[in-house]
């Protein structure tokens, strides 16, 4: 028979670096579920994301048990990374802090296809071009799709 859902945790931990300090800790405790062994697995299975912050949805069993899916890296990380940028803009409209390029757009959206909200990876493309833009960063070129005509 099927384990009955106690709850969902969603939390963003670095790759390989989960340890029940704050905020994996009080957040686990709070549910009930073994911090030691959470950490033990998340980091196992993060042991080639080293440092990259990864988001990831605990499923917590009313036995106490548990399962978890890591999902990609965020959009903003990554565009800081390829941007190499610590932070992006305080006012993105007015200041821009750096830019990125539509094939860097195209990279991270092929990445992140699974958890994208996308059919496809043009449609991918011009989510990551927006969260650039939000974030005070220029897309520069000419998109891909404007190109064939």
């Amino acid at each position: 028979m099927a384990k009955e859902v106690g709850g969902f945790i969603k939390l963003q931990v670095k790759g390989g670096q989960a340890n029940p300090a704050p905020p994996v800790g009080p957040a686990l405790g709070a549910k009930g579920v073994n911090i030691m062994e959470f950490c033990k697995r998340f980091n196992a299975e993060t042991q080639d994301k080293q440092g990259k912050v990864l988001p990831v949805i605990i499923t917590v069993f009313t036995d106490k048990s548990f399962t978890f899916i890591i999902k990609t890296p965020p959009a903003a990380v990554q565009l800081l990374e390829k941007a190499k940028l610590k932070k992006g803009s305080g006012v993105p409209n007015r200041d821009k802090v750096g830019s990125v390029t539509w094939d860097d757009c195209k990279a991270i959206a092929e990445d992140k296809m699974a958890d994208l909200n996308a059919f496809s990876v043009e449609s991918g493309m011009k989510m990551i071009a927006g969260t650039a833009r939000s974030m005070g960063l220029l897309v520069k070129g000419t998109p891909p799709w404007e190109t064939n005509e």
